[in-house]
């Protein structure tokens, strides 16, 4: 399963990022998509844990907290 954090800052890297989502477990990846023609973030990402508790712990944490004057959508991702 991979996470789903949308309505992040553009200013957010993927260290940033990492260092949040370790209060709840191992981080194992991070992917923050980038706009194919201009290189800027798209102000989302995803982001994978070691275990299902993990990551349910995580968006149970995360989801609606406030984060870089931003209020975070965090949820299970959906399959493409």
């Amino acid at each position: 399963m991979s996470i789903y954090v949308g309505n992040l800052s553009f200013d957010v890297q993927q260290e940033d990022l990492k260092e949040v989502f370790a209060e709840y477990g191992v981080v194992s990846r991070i992917s923050l998509p980038t706009d194919r023609e201009t290189g800027r973030p798209r102000g989302f990402g995803f982001v994978d844990m070691a275990s299902s508790q993990e990551e349910a712990k995580a968006i149970e944490g995360l989801d609606g907290a406030e984060w870089m004057g931003r209020t975070l959508r965090v949820n299970e991702a959906k399959p493409r």
